[in-house]
């Protein structure tokens, strides 16, 4: 486990830091939260006059982080990018259709209420109240948002005290550390361990050493964030894991942010358990989920949170307070999408179709003799990269120079491949970074032509494995 450093600390290391894990490519030096002094002159430097807030040095916000990288736009423009998960397909069709009908009404064209749309609540309520086996309130239980990532910033808006612990499991989804320290929370790590030296590794293999999470847990902790289909792993919580937790989130009167927004892609016949399920633990959960990656839609922006009225009350101040209410047509088709989804046999064919996505890039990684760990969900893989020998003289840019090893690896196949995937490093501690640096990310939410595709573009990796 580690706690992020404090502003102060991060002062005093800044420079050391920097050359790892923040590198200011865009930023001057010379700027810093303390005041420019322009003493009224027209002629001087007048490029920061106005001092940003103290907030940006933590929580990586200054970085060049990993998606300016490997951005479409410093990459060959036929390279096929893998690494960002977003979809290469539309929604389904009556999913738009309920969009383009809410754009041509009038009331779905304003101001919704704070909570979200009541028909949208209701579709949630409907949806998915047999899985949390209750009743769902539409009124104090449902609280839609503007993404389920601005739904997990309105959390710890409303939760956090200056100084909270927030612990997470590494590798975690990089928006985590900004959210938590914007609003005054600490990360407190607590890696996953890969046991991924077999022949065909699970992404069950990634283990949480549960007597290194219960030291972990401080008299500060507040918070701990359970990502179940998990981002970047793949990994789904198995019920004795949950129940560990559930067990140590009591014992430490901990709030449980259970973000399962990948919920509707588990394979192979695995269980997703909803935590806020197990015993006790409805009182202390609040679950994260989104339409985006339901409904393949990741720009609409439109995400819901299901909680008690304890946990939900307070967000839905804060929320309000943030964005006041989400987008209104979007939210209308996203009501279309739950109302409709269960007579379509909707989630049931997708988990098909991106079963079958999935195995068309592991097949591909098999016939190259590359190891990796299967995703039991979601729709990343981790794809083991020590086997991949660069030159080292080979001409990598500054923004990967200083990096993990992972960096250089993913920004060579990217180039020489033509396949772009993300370094797993980016989504760890400083301290804990050399765990994720054998592994680089594969996103298989594309059609399966792009995947054959880029299946194809990677045998050429074979020449440069060792």
């Amino acid at each position: 486990m580690t706690r992020l450093l404090s502003v102060s600390a991060f002062r005093t290391s800044q420079h050391r830091l920097s050359s790892h894990i923040i590198p200011y490519r865009f930023m001057s030096t010379s700027i810093s939260p303390t005041l420019v002094q322009s003493k009224g002159s027209l002629n001087g430097d007048r490029s920061n006059l106005v001092p940003f807030s103290s907030r940006l040095h933590g929580g990586r916000a200054l970085a060049q982080d990993v998606w300016s990288i490997y951005n479409a736009a410093n990459l060959p423009a036929d390279c096929i990018n893998l690494g960002q998960g977003y979809m290469n397909f539309p929604p389904p069709k009556w999913v738009t259709d309920a969009a383009d009908e809410a754009l041509r009404s009038l009331l779905p064209n304003h101001y919704s209420h704070p909570k979200g749309r009541i028909r949208l609540r209701n579709a949630i309520k409907d949806f998915y109240q047999k899985s949390f086996n209750r009743d769902l309130d539409v009124e104090t239980e449902i609280l839609v948002t503007s993404g389920a990532n601005q739904g997990q910033y309105s959390v710890f808006t409303a939760f956090l005290e200056p100084g909270d612990e927030v612990i997470m499991f590494e590798p975690f989804f990089d928006q985590y550390l900004p959210s938590v320290t914007f609003n005054g929370g600490t990360p407190v790590y607590v890696p996953l361990h890969p046991h991924t030296d077999g022949a065909k590794p699970n992404s069950s293999d990634w283990k949480i050493d549960f007597d290194e999470l219960r030291r972990s847990i401080t008299p500060k902790a507040k918070m701990i964030i359970i990502n179940t289909p998990h981002n970047p792993v793949g990994k789904v919580f198995t019920r004795e894991e949950l129940e560990n937790i559930a067990v140590l989130a009591e014992e430490f009167n901990l709030l449980v942010m259970a973000d399962e927004v990948y919920d509707c892609l588990v394979f192979d016949g695995k269980e997703h358990v909803r935590f806020a399920t197990l015993p006790g633990m409805w009182d202390r959960t609040v679950t994260v989920l989104s339409a985006g990656k339901a409904f393949a839609a990741t720009g609409w922006r439109v995400g819901w949170l299901i909680g008690p009225p304890s946990i939900i009350a307070p967000t839905l101040a804060a929320c309000t307070r943030i964005v006041f209410c989400s987008n209104s047509p979007l939210q209308e088709a996203a009501a279309a999408g739950l109302e409709e989804a269960a007579e379509r046999g909707f989630f049931e064919n997708q988990v098909k179709e991106y079963q079958e996505r999935r195995d068309v890039l592991l097949n591909a990684f098999d016939k190259l003799g590359l190891k990796y760990s299967l995703p039991e969900g979601s729709y990343f893989v981790l794809l083991d990269i020590s086997r991949v020998k660069f030159p080292d003289d080979y001409p990598f840019p500054a923004s990967v120079q200083g990096r993990g090893r992972d960096f250089k690896a993913c920004w060579f196949i990217a180039l020489e491949i033509g396949v772009s995937s993300i370094p797993v490093s980016e989504f760890y501690c400083l301290e804990h970074c050399s765990i994720g640096e054998n592994f680089a990310r594969f996103a298989f939410c594309k059609d399966v032509e792009t995947l054959r595709k880029a299946g194809e573009r990677l045998q050429g990796l074979a020449k440069y494995l060792v």
